[in-house]
């Protein structure tokens, strides 16, 4: 399968696309079932909401080890990861052939998996989730060129209300000032410059089996989730081979898999 000449001028233009029921619901279900046991029983490495807002910008660009802390024991799990080594069903999907074309044509490279950013299962836990921030996932990743594109796999229904995806289209391809951000990198949003261009966001409803492309530099958000059921999402991260990451970084520290 391969996308249309308009398909991928879209994403060149906004910097995502959608798939609509790209998966399965028969991998779907696959996927969620192993996820939930790992939630259940809380299989390291995890991060957790308390983790993902008191870890700062220093330790979330060079911290390999993402185990959860003792005092965060109690805290809801916001996501597994290193999930491409934890089960046959997981690695199936992060190497599926049939979005193999579709990645290629995107990256104007052959494809590579890199284990070091995202590789995860994401969760919005009723009531207890938190929002995520406008940001660009390519502040904390230190390789050689931006040509790198996540994919979104949602495994349920997503929508304003449990947290689903918000972008800023065409903001891969903006140049932003250092004080439009925090420390933190997060796009603030407090900011009148800011404010004008967060006006420009676009979001879409998805369903099981949706695969959501974007590119690291997009700005992009989530609500927290305000409903009675879980939001359980995977995402992972592909680069072009021709993108290095950049040595003694956390970029460099975990394997990569070329496909």
């Amino acid at each position: 399968m391969k996308l249309t000449d308009e398909q991928l001028a879209q994403f060149k233009e906004n910097g995502f696309l959608i798939l609509p029921k790209f998966v399965s619901d028969g991998q779907c279900e696959a996927i969620l079932d192993i996820a939930k046991a790992h939630l259940k029983h809380r299989i390291e490495p995890i991060e957790t909401e308390i983790g993902y807002d008191a870890k700062s910008k220093e330790y979330r660009t060079e911290v390999a080890d993402y185990c959860s802390m003792p005092q965060e024991e109690d805290a809801p799990v916001r996501r597994l990861r290193q999930v491409y080594s934890r089960d046959v069903v997981f690695k199936e999907w992060m190497e599926d052939e049939k979005i193999r074309p579709i990645l290629e044509q995107v990256l104007n490279d052959k494809v590579v998996i890199t284990l070091a950013h995202h590789n995860s299962i994401m969760t919005k836990l009723p009531y207890v989730s938190t929002q995520t921030k406008w940001h660009q996932d390519r502040r904390y990743w230190r390789y050689s060129n931006d040509n790198l594109v996540s994919i979104w796999l949602a495994l349920g229904e997503e929508y304003n209300a449990n947290g689903v995806l918000e972008f800023i289209p065409g903001s891969h391809r903006m140049k932003f000032d250092e004080n439009q951000f925090d420390e933190k990198e997060y796009f603030k949003d407090d900011l009148p410059k800011n404010q004008e261009l967060i006006k420009t966001k676009m979001s879409y409803n998805l369903h099981k089996g949706d695969v959501v492309l974007f590119h690291c530099s997009l700005l992009h958000r989530a609500n927290k989730n305000d409903t009675d059921t879980p939001k359980i999402s995977f995402v992972y991260t592909v680069k072009g081979m021709s993108t290095s990451a950049l040595a003694n970084t956390r970029s460099s520290e975990y394997p990569e898999i070329i496909l």
